[in-house]
């Protein structure tokens, strides 16, 4: 661990088997459960967690994921319902595009 560098990160989800399979689908990440409304992810490149919610999900932080192929990881995204938010674009250092996972989080991926 390293004083003042992101460790985890957690969000929040409506329903946690669906966000498993989204998430272990379209990325490969791996999933501990820790009850009935907390499950733990990893195989991520950074560890986190969801929480169950009942409430509206507004999220503040945009979380930025790699993929070497955004047509790629798009049409998967799109299939597994989730929704592109902003379309590919390039900015300085490669592309990328936004999204919304289907619990609502906003979150982003990138390529050189």
């Amino acid at each position: 661990m390293t004083n003042n560098h992101i460790n985890y990160i957690e969000l929040k989800a409506n329903d946690l088997e669906q966000i498993k399979k989204f998430y272990s689908t379209c990325f490969g990440w791996s999933f501990t459960d820790y009850g009935p409304t907390y499950v733990a992810f990893s195989d991520s490149g950074l560890q986190g967690g969801f929480e169950k919610t009942d409430t509206e999900i507004i999220n503040g932080a945009l979380v930025v994921l790699y993929h070497e192929n955004l047509e790629q990881i798009k049409t998967k995204i799109i299939e597994f319902k989730g929704t592109i938010s902003k379309d590919i674009f390039s900015f300085p250092g490669g592309k990328r595009f936004h999204f919304t996972d289907p619990s609502g989080n906003k979150l982003a991926i990138w390529s050189e």
